[in-house]
């Protein structure tokens, strides 16, 4: 089950990430998002779990929890959604 793990501590690690999902089952997979221009970290990350039932308790057990002085937030992600412009500036050129 693939995770989306918001309201990330800039200064958060995989490890650190890996480490907390870890105590609730396989992970898989953890992906913090950076920004393409920066390369600095945009406060979400993606965890992947190898079940459902690992990922619920994921869910549970971490989602309102602290971490890193950071209050996590921890849903089932959501499949992108095709098509449309992304980004909400002028046509460049």
């Amino acid at each position: 089950m693939r995770l989306y793990v918001g309201n990330l501590n800039f200064d958060t690690t995989e490890d650190a990430l890996r480490d907390a999902f870890s105590q609730h089952g396989t992970v898989d997979e953890v992906a913090i998002i950076t920004d393409r221009d920066t390369g600095r970290p945009r406060g979400f990350a993606f965890v992947t779990m190898s079940s459902e039932d690992e990922g619920r308790a994921a869910i549970e057990n971490l989602g309102g929890k602290e971490l890193d002085g950071r209050t996590l937030n921890v849903n089932q992600a959501r499949e992108r959604q095709s098509g449309g412009p992304r980004g909400g500036g002028r046509d460049r050129y």
